[in-house]
């Protein structure tokens, strides 16, 4: 993330241009707001589950810490998710981290443990 303001020119007020990057897709967002105004900005949780199973389709079975089991989230068909699948088919316990934000969830890495 970077913020870069501008000076207030005879145009108007002071200005700040954010530039952001999306969590889920790595794309670069820009962003230009008068300094004076309120910007919202996504809450965004990282929690960590234990890889149970992972099915023909690619949804994953996880397990918290407490017992409860999500099986709402396919695996990524990326070089992560292709280690992910290594790691679980090697027989390895495999910890996922799960990225929410703005009502989206995504395996965003996966480790041994």
């Amino acid at each position: 993330m970077e913020i870069a303001t501008a000076k207030v020119g005879k145009h108007g007020s002071a200005k700040a241009k954010i530039t952001g990057i999306d969590v889920f897709t790595a794309n670069k967002y820009e962003e230009i707001h008068p300094t004076a105004h309120n910007i919202d900005v996504p809450n965004i949780s990282r929690l960590d589950y234990t890889l149970v199973d992972i099915a023909r389709d690619g949804f994953v079975s996880l397990m918290d810490d407490a017992g409860n089991t999500k099986e709402d989230l396919k695996l990524p068909e990326d070089e992560e998710g292709a280690k992910i699948r290594d790691l679980f088919d090697n027989g390895a316990t495999v910890s996922v981290t799960v990225m929410k934000a703005m009502g989206q969830e995504r395996i965003m890495a996966g480790k041994e443990i």
